[in-house]
């Protein structure tokens, strides 16, 4: 049983530090959706965290900013400038910042 134990315990941690590895290099790639690149990035994060990685909020939001693609660099100098990205959540991200919409959102003047 402890042989057992010893074996899965080794399997989660392997598990584990393939994602950590995954998370960072996890770069915007050219022609990426915003929602896109959210997406693929939280998917790790909640894998890490299923893995029980201790990951806060601002963590993985200061990984999307800093791994955007340059058409973004106004942007994400805009948001780290006027808020404080230790109360920003990433159940809200600021996607409306990045010139995203929802799809019942209507784009603007229409």
């Amino acid at each position: 049983m402890k042989r057992k134990y010893q074996d899965t315990a080794r399997v989660k941690r392997a598990q584990l530090q393939a994602l950590r590895k995954e998370f960072e290099v996890l770069h915007m790639k050219i022609g990426e959706s915003v929602d896109d690149y959210f997406g693929r990035t939280l998917i790790i994060a909640n894998k890490m965290r299923i893995h029980e990685e201790k990951m806060d909020d601002v963590v993985i939001i200061e990984k999307i900013l800093r791994s955007m693609t340059s058409k973004y660099d106004y942007v994400v100098y805009s948001i780290e400038e006027s808020n404080d990205l230790d109360t920003l959540s990433i159940d809200e991200p600021p996607k409306q910042s990045f010139g995203t919409r929802t799809k019942n959102q209507p784009a603007c003047g229409r």
